[in-house]
């Protein structure tokens, strides 16, 4: 630039030269050189104007950019501020009511995985977890990770509910979906007992040796995180999208955008988000909206229903926690011993016993692997399993007093759903602020995804009037093959799906169309098998393919909040039942 003024100096002062050569004359000279140093400090001033507008609207439009991108940014002040736009129910972020969200130690599985196979044996790759486990008594196809009950990572139940698989007959076509699914795979609740047992250990760290199978608690510690999701469970629900995608697709409307349920707690939401990535793609944001309901003491919500149920969470409802724990006092006593004499330093009990076989699914969907597994035999993990089914037969289904009011609301939307109406007044746990509004309880949707927890759905199961998971469960021995299997019902991921399906004419019970006009059939499937509606209700008919007819359904739902009884089953002062003493899910009144 100074170059620049260099060189338009002297070119002033060339012509300047000329003239003052032409006229030969010193007083126009003089004015000649008055003339061109004005005309020069004008061009300086002038151009120095243009280089600091320019660098000023350099400057201004930086300043624009970096507001723009504080207001683009996830987290920031202005993005924070402009949420409190969207109402409540609808903010996924900032979470509210999130709950626990303590994050664990990090798996390493390709450095810490043990199990080996020889030239004999067949390789099993981790999928991703490590299942192939050396276990004490296990045949060829059964595997400990179909046995660990509510703690079971997702499987489709083997074995089917009693009824065969049919595709839809010719001209049937399925007009609505509505999908209740529980979160993925997660940390162990607050309080729960393999956090006890951590605690145990760290305190006696130093002053006890373990030996054989225990000796890896020598150098163990308790690193598990809190209640949210472990990897797996982000699959286990993306997975579900996907699947849910290939079945229904069609059924979504590309120029609509649908509410989509779940509650506040942090493993809900997520699990919504991934499920939705599943189906939609990344973008699902443009088809869907999440609709967050809060999850907490006091807050009515069909989809944590306990949390708005007093009986549910106090002494009136334990029958099902004592006949879990005398079941492992007797299942667990053998291998108590075999344990004791592994440790010294510490008394070990049967509760640790308990405890270190809970660790085993826990520390195997975080980590990938955990050497709890291995303490223990298949038939022990056999009695895991019915433990778990104890707990859920006495805490959430037909041997509970609050089995059928916990469900109870969830049971109300769907039947609203099916009819087409609001709901203003329950008489249960339901939101009513929001599901006495379309924008938040919408009637026009042909696919619904609701987002729920394992002894919920449970209890909705209850509440519908599921029979044939109101079987009496012995707590002092194994009865064999039964129903209510917890892990074929309520595993990580599990998912019921209500398909209301049109037929051109009526559908006979052995699926030959009849004369008549048009009708509507329900089909309900719990972790892609059919429930046998008919078996369950026998107003519906012996199907062999498990249906029933929309206007019988709604028809005999029409007794459930009765048999709910939830004002007294949730607030009465009753006496605590013990485990066997009820036997439809309510609270008998004397």
């Amino acid at each position: 630039m100074a170059a620049s003024l260099e060189r338009e100096s002297w070119q002033y002062k060339g012509i300047g030269a000329s003239q003052e050569d032409a006229t030969h004359s010193p007083s126009s000279k003089t004015a000649n050189s008055r003339f061109w140093n004005v005309l020069m400090k004008a061009a300086m001033i002038i151009l120095t104007g243009i280089l600091l507008w320019v660098s000023y609207s350099i400057l201004a439009n930086r300043i624009m950019l970096m507001m723009l991108a504080r207001v683009m940014l996830p987290g920031s002040h202005n993005c924070s501020h402009t949420s409190t736009k969207v109402p409540q129910y609808f903010q996924t972020y900032p979470e509210l009511w999130a709950g626990p969200t303590a994050t664990g130690r990090a798996p390493f599985l390709a450095q810490t995985n043990p199990v080996s196979f020889a030239a004999t044996a067949t390789f099993v790759p981790t999928n991703p977890l490590e299942t192939a486990v050396p276990v004490v008594g296990q045949n060829q196809n059964e595997s400990i990770f179909h046995l660990m009950g509510h703690l079971s990572p997702y499987f489709s139940n083997p074995n089917g509910f009693g009824v065969a698989e049919f595709p839809l007959p010719a001209g049937a076509n399925i007009s609505q979906v509505q999908m209740l699914s529980r979160h993925g795979s997660r940390y162990p609740t607050t309080g729960s007992n393999v956090q006890d047992l951590g605690d145990k250990i760290a305190k006696y760290s130093g002053k006890f040796q373990a030996t054989g199978l225990l000796s890896f608690l020598n150098d163990w510690k308790y690193e598990l995180g809190a209640e949210i999701l472990v990897p797996r469970g982000r699959q286990e629900l993306f997975e579900s999208g996907i699947n849910h995608y290939y079945q229904y697709a069609q059924l979504y409307n590309p120029n609509s955008k649908i509410i989509v349920r779940t509650t506040t707690q942090d493993r809900m939401l997520k699990s919504s988000e991934y499920f939705m990535a599943g189906f939609f793609g990344l973008q699902w944001t443009n088809n869907a909206t999440i609709e967050v309901i809060i999850e907490g003491t006091g807050f009515n919500n069909s989809l944590a229903g306990y949390n708005n149920c007093m009986n549910s969470n106090n002494h009136r409802n334990m029958g099902g926690r004592n006949a879990t724990d005398e079941w492992v006092s007797i299942y667990l006593k053998d291998a108590t011993a075999r344990l004791q004499v592994m440790i010294t330093g510490f008394e070990w009990t049967i509760q640790d016993t308990y405890a270190a076989q809970t660790m085993c699914p826990y520390e195997t969907v975080a980590y990938g692997y955990s050497a709890f597994c291995n303490l223990f035999t298949y038939d022990e993990f056999v009695g895991f399993e019915y433990a778990q089914d104890l707990y859920f037969a006495g805490s959430s289904a037909f041997q509970s007093p609050t089995g059928r009011s916990v469900g109870i609301g969830y049971v109300q939307e769907i039947v609203a759903r099916l009819e087409n109406h609001t709901l203003g007044y329950s008489g249960s746990q339901i939101n009513t602020t929001l599901d006495n509004n379309t924008v938040t309880f919408p009637l026009n949707q042909s696919l619904y995804f609701d987002f729920s927890h394992d002894t919920n759905i449970m209890s909705i199961l209850t509440a519908f009037g599921f029979e044939q998971f109101n079987e009496f469960l012995p707590s002092t021995h194994h009865p064999g093959p039964h129903n209510l299997t917890v892990s074929h019902l309520e595993p990580f991921g599990c998912r019921l799906d209500i398909e209301v399906i049109k037929t051109p004419q009526p559908l006979g019970p052995d699926r030959v169309y009849l004369p008549g006009k048009e009708a509507t059939y329900l089909h309900f499937m719990l972790n892609q098998r059919t429930l046998p509606l008919g078996l369950n209700f026998p107003e519906c008919g012996d199907r062999i393919d498990g249906w029933c007819e929309l206007d019988v359904f709604l028809d005999v739902q029409k007794k459930s909040t009765a048999l709910a009884d939830y004002d007294y089953s949730c607030n009465g002062k009753y006496d605590a039942p013990a485990y066997g003493a009820i036997t439809d899910g309510a609270p008998i009144r004397l």
